[in-house]
């Protein structure tokens, strides 16, 4: 049989299955998955589903979002983002109240430096633009007053810059 591209989930499964210290039928039975299958998906030979990867991942006491990453399924930032969420909701010294504000709190930023990326590499454009139209301004001002031209529509008297006052 071929190998599928699972990433280094096979190797990443023999490594935690030996850190805990479980031989290939011990955490087999754990999970509650067969011994012929457990050792095709540490041979990188099958693609186990994520309710497998998940039963292994409790049988292994360890975070079932790391072998999500493992095997392609979940993004390296949310797998961060799910056990920030995982340790509030965790968290007894908060109530309910609170956890809910501070993950709204925690999306709010999540989105807002999402943006910011955006707005960066969008930001850099811009500013390119309006160099442009500033100089284009600037030599339209130059040409104008050596013109003599008043410029009626000019604010010479600071009025425009002076808030009105209440």
């Amino acid at each position: 049989m071929a190998s599928l591209n699972v990433g280094n989930l096979g190797e990443y499964l023999r490594e935690q299955r030996r850190n805990a210290q479980l031989s290939l039928r011990q955490l087999a039975d754990a999970a509650g998955v067969s011994n012929p299958y457990l050792s095709q998906i540490e041979r990188g030979l099958r693609k186990p589903s994520a309710d497998i990867l998940q039963q292994l991942a409790k049988a292994l006491r360890i975070s079932a979002e790391t072998l999500y990453v493992q095997a392609g399924m979940l993004d390296e930032r949310e797998r961060e983002a799910l056990e920030t969420r995982a340790v509030i909701l965790a968290d007894p010294s908060i109530n309910e109240r609170q956890k809910q504000v501070l993950l709204q709190i925690y999306e709010s930023f999540r989105k807002e430096n999402a943006l910011d990326t955006e707005s960066t590499e969008s930001t850099e454009d811009t500013e390119d633009t309006a160099d442009t139209e500033a100089a284009g301004r600037a030599a339209d001002a130059d040409a104008g007053r050596s013109r003599g031209s008043s410029g009626g529509s000019s604010a010479t008297d600071g009025s425009a810059a002076t808030p009105p006052s209440n």
